[in-house]
């Protein structure tokens, strides 16, 4: 089963960033889905939305 959500560790692995890297990216995924009118949770980023970003 696929998670709903990815977190800092996820991100980070997937994409082979740091960790800084990682929760400034999930920032910037979340400051958009915020400017969409969506409820946002800190530190994670939906999955489906991240995969839509970027290319895995």
């Amino acid at each position: 089963m696929e998670k709903t959500y990815l977190r800092v560790q996820d991100v980070k692995e997937i994409i082979g960033v740091s960790e800084s890297k990682a929760y400034k990216i999930i920032q910037a995924l979340n400051k958009e889905l915020k400017s969409k009118g969506y409820i946002v949770v800190a530190g994670k980023v939906p999955t489906k939305f991240f995969k839509e970003k970027y290319y895995c």
